[in-house]
């Protein structure tokens, strides 16, 4: 049986960055458009600006759109969502380029929560010009866990190498130890066992969970938070079925390649995962957002606004974005699909 040609949901991003370039790259070859159908939101203003910076690109037919409803197979199709006043100014963080993040992002998660697209996957945006505006997160992620009303959610970033999910996100590194604690760790711990059953196909996985101080404090020289908060948290997810081992210490974790062991990694906190990771899967890392009713998905990258209008992004982590998107979305159906047959099989 044919599988189902989903419609992906792609938002701009702040349009001073490099959002245009790498989504126009990663669309630019026809033939994936026999795997999905395509739905930008964005401007077409915009799109014409940026496509045009580019030199290698060819033609590019982009069915201009009032509502996801109307996308067609085939086409790249783009919610015109933005003022017809629009103007770029690549490299530059404006209050504009805020505001039309905002709409961009607002109208898609309109759409997602409609039914109107089947997975989401979100262009960097700078999250400092969007608070100005009245945007009230410190992140995507963040955001949509108050648009879908859950409890909690894990960023997980994903490459074929690794994944690695944090207990703290985006907070200032001065919070992180006062909010790390055993429950904390426990909920990352249950969301990413699910997620990795769920979404990726990995049953009954193996998480090693990362210590918070220098060599895992050092029986308590460096700290105390690994013997009396992440050994504890361990242990008790290993009492409830998670197979969560640990607290490693980072360096030599990484260092000595123990990931590889591993089915993920919980680190404590942003930067302890995420700069293994971008310097392991940089190129071609996802940002992945589990815990959430819905799929979304983001590249591992910013805005660049160094590189912006210079031709110069790499479009393989918003490449890889979609395909996660859609491999979860994919991998969740099959899941359902099973559990519901188990319970058929046990009712009986």
């Amino acid at each position: 049986m044919a599988l189902p040609k989903l419609v992906v949901g792609i938002t701009q991003g702040d349009s001073n960055g490099i959002g245009y370039e790498v989504i126009i790259k990663a669309l630019a070859d026809e033939r994936i458009l026999d795997s999905f159908t395509p739905v930008i939101y964005g401007s077409s203003k915009l799109m014409g600006f940026y496509r045009k910076t580019l030199h290698n690109i060819g033609p590019m037919d982009i069915n201009v759109i009032s509502s996801a409803a109307d996308a067609r197979q085939r086409k790249v199709n783009l919610v015109n969502c933005l003022p017809d006043n629009i103007y770029a100014e690549p490299g530059q963080s404006t209050p504009e380029s805020a505001k039309n993040a905002i709409v961009a992002l607002d109208t898609a998660v309109k759409d997602l929560k409609e039914g109107q697209i089947d997975v989401l996957v979100t262009a960097p945006i700078n999250k400092r010009a969007m608070n100005a505006e009245g945007f009230s997160f410190t992140g995507h992620t963040e955001f949509l866990q108050k648009e879908f009303g859950v409890e909690d959610v894990t960023m997980i970033m994903v490459s074929h190498q690794i994944k690695i999910g944090v207990v703290t996100g985006h907070i200032p590194l001065r919070d992180v130890p006062g909010s790390i604690s055993k429950d904390a760790i426990l909920g990352k711990l249950r969301i990413m066992k699910a997620s990795l059953e769920r979404d990726f196909g990995v049953m009954d996985p193996k998480i090693a969970v990362l210590g918070l101080n220098p060599h895992c404090g050092d029986g308590g020289l460096l700290g105390h938070e690994e013997q009396n908060i992440i050994l504890p948290a361990v242990q008790e997810a290993q009492a409830e079925g998670i197979q969560a081992f640990g607290p490693y210490s980072p360096d030599g974790f990484f260092g000595l390649g123990n990931y590889s062991r591993f089915d993920a990694t919980l680190a404590m906190y942003h930067d302890q995962g995420l700069a293994p990771f971008k310097a392991l899967a940089f190129a071609d890392g996802v940002n992945y957002t589990a815990g959430l009713p819905v799929v979304r998905t983001s590249p591992d990258h910013g805005t660049a606004y160094d590189m912006a209008g210079r031709d110069e992004a790499d479009p393989r982590s918003m490449m890889s974005a979609i395909y996660t998107a859609i491999d979860i979305f994919r991998k969740r159906l099959q899941y359902d699909s099973l559990m519901e047959g188990r319970l058929i099989e046990k009712n009986r």
